[in-house]
């Protein structure tokens, strides 16, 4: 099944979807067909601080027509900040949508976890994941932690690099949603925090929700070829 993605909202992770899914189909010893489109991610991040999720959709919707056009079976947002108009995007696309917030909480249930920290964009954040996790307590940083953390991430996802600086403000405040708040695991919800985090090397797990989004996407492409 040809794959359609919605790229382009952050360099960072696009790279980090394209080479998974070429990974993923390389060791399925599987033929890749893939057509990425270009969302502006500038755009994205105001209409989301606006909360303008009609017209992102509207966005995406005509960014899968082209998809459509090119042979895509489905679609799929390479963002998790772009996940906001999920619903008003589903009910509008014109191709079948893998939706990665409802992927990683079936993930979660299966993982039996309880408390969960979350970095991100603050509306991410402050979401709890766009309620999507009904199985766990999803904590968010508090106070000036949460606009520190928003700002590093604004900046490494717009410049599809990390600093030390910001480096230092994702792992410190990860720390202490694990020593503090109590959560079990930290989910990376935004894509470019793999930029950051490391799942096979970090201190604490992490819960890498684009390599959860990117393995469905392979799964159910190979399935239907």
């Amino acid at each position: 099944m040809h794959i359609g993605l919605v790229g382009g909202i952050g360099p960072a992770a696009q790279d980090y979807y394209t080479r998974r899914l070429v990974g993923l189909f390389a060791d399925a010893n599987t033929p890749l067909e893939m057509t990425t489109v270009h969302a502006d991610a500038p755009t994205l991040l105001a209409n989301l601080a606006a909360d303008r999720r009609v017209e992102q959709a509207e966005i995406f919707v005509r960014l899968t027509e082209r998809l459509a056009e090119a042979g895509a079976g489905f679609v799929a947002v390479t963002s998790i900040a772009g996940h906001f108009c999920r619903h008003e995007f589903a009910a509008r696309s014109p191709l079948p949508v893998i939706d990665m917030i409802d992927i990683v909480a079936l993930h979660l249930e299966a993982l039996g976890l309880a408390r969960i920290g979350i970095l991100g964009t603050k509306t991410v954040m402050q979401s709890q994941f766009y309620g999507g996790i009904p199985t766990a307590a999803v904590i968010a940083p508090s106070g000036p932690d949460l606009d520190r953390v928003h700002a590093a991430y604004i900046a490494m996802a717009t410049a599809g690099t990390v600093n030390m600086e910001q480096r230092e403000v994702f792992k410190s405040v990860a720390r202490k949603l694990i020593d503090q708040a109590g959560a079990e695991a930290i989910l990376l919800g935004g894509t470019d925090l793999v930029l950051v985090f490391n799942g096979e090397q970090s201190m604490f797990p992490v819960i890498d929700c684009a390599a959860i989004h990117a393995h469905q996407i392979a799964q159910r492409a190979i399935e239907l070829a």
